[in-house]
């Protein structure tokens, strides 16, 4: 994915891999600061229930406000795939 631009977003880098989802470094150009983006997998993406879990639990988050959580700035889909866009730190 790397190079690839998504809404706002040009994708760096990939930064890592977890258990629901794919973290990579991104530049938003529209507000000119890095980004973390987190997709969930593409082997989960025609996974309905995960799909509402993933965007569920990303507006919990985006609800909170705290100095030691990342902010998330977006919420959205790209090729299918449902991603969070967050502070990167």
């Amino acid at each position: 994915m790397t190079g690839q631009i998504m809404s706002h977003y040009t994708i760096i880098k990939k930064l890592g891999d977890g258990g629901i989802g794919e973290v990579y470094l991104a530049e938003d150009d529209a507000l000119d600061h890095k980004a973390a983006l987190k997709f969930l997998p593409l082997h989960y993406a025609s996974d309905a229930e995960l799909n509402k879990r993933f965007c569920r639990d990303a507006k919990a988050v985006a609800a909170l406000n705290h100095p030691n959580i990342t902010t998330v700035f977006e919420i959205g889909k790209h090729e299918g795939r449902a991603f969070i866009a967050m502070e990167y730190v």
